[in-house]
């Protein structure tokens, strides 16, 4: 299997995983330009895809989906609940509704030889998830937008070789920064987005011997830094009881813009 984000942020999120003979995108929140641009450096195309997994309906998880669509055929996976969001949203109009397929949280389904299971996440979407994909023993997830995780969160991301986890904001720079009240209140909330410090909490949860790459994506441009994000999922790890220590992880940091490093595995 390859892993690969693309992009991840709020102003973008979107990623590759395949295997030699499937190849799916979780998310499309970038331009197809910016996409095909990153498939081509895989030696890929749009048209390879097999299928497009999309985990809630804002924008910075779909502004490009509307225009993926109409240069290819491939289905788009998504719980009722987001399918109807994004048909009833601003560019509903431009997708046709049955190149939607209908998925749910705990339910596996598969798309070539890659075994999707989608999980369910806590954020102010309307039917949100996360996705495991697993092909030949092997594993990676996406878990970003949530606003707290659980022992069930904690399950469905052990064993995981590659792991894409939110490190959203650090908490004393969103509480003295420009945001609204209610906007740091949404944020901070049970549905609003990952902390650095509880990405670290959950990291420990699920380390593994076989993790072969850890990215902590989903950063604020404005309520986080890079280097604090690493450094705060860093000490958690270090002050956990999980037996790890952190120089032994491949622990990375998405790009916001930019397509991070390939890992194998």
């Amino acid at each position: 299997m390859r892993f690969q984000s693309f992009a991840s942020g709020s102003s973008g999120n979107c990623c590759y995983i395949g295997t030699e003979r499937s190849h799916v995108l979780v998310d499309a929140g970038i331009s197809r330009k910016r996409t095909a641009q990153a498939l081509k450096d895989l030696d890929l195309s749009l048209q390879d895809l097999s299928g497009l997994l999309i985990t809630h309906e804002h924008s910075d998880h779909i502004s490009g989906l509307p225009m993926i669509m109409k240069t290819t055929q491939m289905p788009v996976y998504a719980t009722r609940g987001t399918i109807a969001a994004i048909l009833s949203g601003a560019r509903g109009s431009e997708m046709d509704p049955l190149r939607f397929v209908e998925i749910e949280a705990d339910v596996p389904f598969s798309v070539g030889d890659l075994t999707i299971r989608p999980m369910t996440i806590s954020h102010d979407a309307a039917d949100p998830v996360g996705y495991r994909l697993e092909s030949g023993g092997k594993k990676a997830a996406v878990c970003t937008d949530l606003g707290c995780f659980t022992d069930y969160t904690a399950e469905c991301l052990k064993d995981a070789d590659v792991l894409l986890l939110e490190a959203n904001h650090d908490v004393n720079m969103l509480q003295v920064g420009p945001y609204p009240y209610h906007l740091k209140q949404r944020i901070l909330g049970s549905r609003g987005h990952l902390s650095n410090a509880a990405s670290g909490k959950l990291l420990t949860e699920v380390l593994n011997d076989h993790m072969k790459g850890i990215w902590l994506g989903h950063l604020s441009q404005e309520n986080n830094l890079p280097e604090l994000a690493f450094e705060t999922v860093r000490v958690e790890i270090l002050c956990g009881d999980s037996g790890y220590r952190p120089e032994e992880l491949p622990i990375r940091v998405a790009r916001r813009r930019e397509p991070s490093d390939v890992v194998e595995f």
